[in-house]
């Protein structure tokens, strides 16, 4: 019989989608309330992989990504997820020029995988809790490179966020060797 064994906590990111750049920072700032102050922030990614979000979005549409300072427990992800598309909600209120000025994707990163969180099931997701699903979407190999799945987004397969992943990778194993704690997770925007 194997040992039970908590897990160590996990390095929270949130991908963020948006044809509005001005929305990054209130973003960030409502984000940041709830899970600590953002460590690490991408630079934008043109997001051409798709014209499936510029009905809704508008265009051009960009991703960043930006990280948390305080380490997460993993099973907090379905909470975060399911908080995270409240914002969203909220921000489509405040945000009229579309339908939809912001996607937040959040998810976290251990060493040998990065993980997100989803409202739709498929055959390689697992349900958490909330309505929220995960996947592993990549696995990091000793070479030192992040590879995808079958299954994985074209834009997180492709190499383009794979040098920020691995920058992020490197500051959360520094934070486990540190001893850094995890935070407190709020569970929703509007308690």
């Amino acid at each position: 019989m194997g040992e039970i064994t908590r897990p160590l906590p996990v390095k929270l990111f949130v991908g963020v989608l948006t044809s509005i750049p001005d929305i990054l920072s209130e973003a960030e700032k409502r984000l940041s309330a709830f899970y600590g102050s953002v460590d690490t922030r991408s630079q934008p990614y043109a997001f051409d992989w798709t014209r499936y979000y510029e009905k809704t979005m508008g265009s051009p549409i960009y991703r960043y990504f930006m990280s948390f300072e305080n380490l997460i427990k993993p099973e907090s992800i379905a909470e975060i997820k399911a908080a995270t598309n409240e914002l969203e909600s909220a921000f489509a209120s405040k945000w009229t020029a579309v339908s939809r000025p912001i996607n937040l994707d959040p998810g976290y990163i251990e060493e040998s995988k990065l993980v997100l969180a989803s409202t739709k099931n498929f055959s390689h997701r697992i349900y958490l809790s909330h309505g929220i699903y995960a996947e592993v979407t990549l696995h990091y190999e000793k070479s030192g490179a992040w590879r995808a799945f079958p299954w994985t987004f074209p834009d997180y397969a492709a190499d383009n966020y794979h040098a920020y992943f691995i920058s992020l990778r490197g500051l959360y194993r520094e934070q486990l060797n540190r001893g850094h704690n995890t935070g407190t997770v709020k569970p929703s925007y509007f308690d």
